[in-house]
């Protein structure tokens, strides 16, 4: 029987995956975080020159870990599972979210159920999937561009690592 085990360490600074398999180990560059996905677009966000003017921005850390005590007061104040990464206020009181993912990561099933609901109620619901932060921020301000322009369409057409959330 193969047993194959992975972990992720850093070597010489890089975050790498160790995947063993029969006594052979071998490694390759570990997927980036997803809360470095998401910061390297707020940082890039907010350089834009209609941030503060056009749009306005709010994230939160819903997927943090948390203790029980934590995680009660977190739901009974409001915290839902499933909700976007981040909320983008629009001119004329519009918002539209994104979520974040890395290029291996997928929506729990409360992210799918929450943004379908979000969706039916008419709320924009973005999924941004980069596998690098340069990527990621890109993907994001050309998004928001597209919503400010008011054609997110034309937009997602020529980004196809920015999909729908289902």
């Amino acid at each position: 029987m193969t047993k194959t085990t992975t972990q992720t360490v850093r070597i010489a600074g890089q975050r790498m995956r160790l995947t063993t398999r029969n006594g052979k180990v071998t490694a390759k560059p570990a997927p980036e975080l997803e809360w470095k996905l998401q910061a390297a677009a707020v940082r890039a966000l907010k350089a834009m020159p209609e941030f503060g003017r056009q749009f306005l921005l709010a994230g939160d850390m819903a997927s943090g870990k948390r203790g029980p005590k934590a995680q009660m007061q977190a739901i009974a104040t409001g915290l839902t599972p499933g909700d976007p990464d981040l909320r983008i206020y629009l001119p004329e009181g519009r918002i539209a979210f994104i979520e974040y993912k890395t290029s291996t990561g997928r929506l729990s099933a409360a992210q799918r159920q929450r943004h379908a609901d979000m969706a039916r109620l008419g709320h924009t619901v973005e999924v941004v999937a980069a596998a690098t932060e340069d990527e990621c921020a890109a993907a994001t301000v050309a998004l928001v561009r597209g919503w400010l322009a008011g054609n997110n369409n034309q937009q997602n057409a020529a980004r196809p690592e920015i999909t729908l959330a289902s």
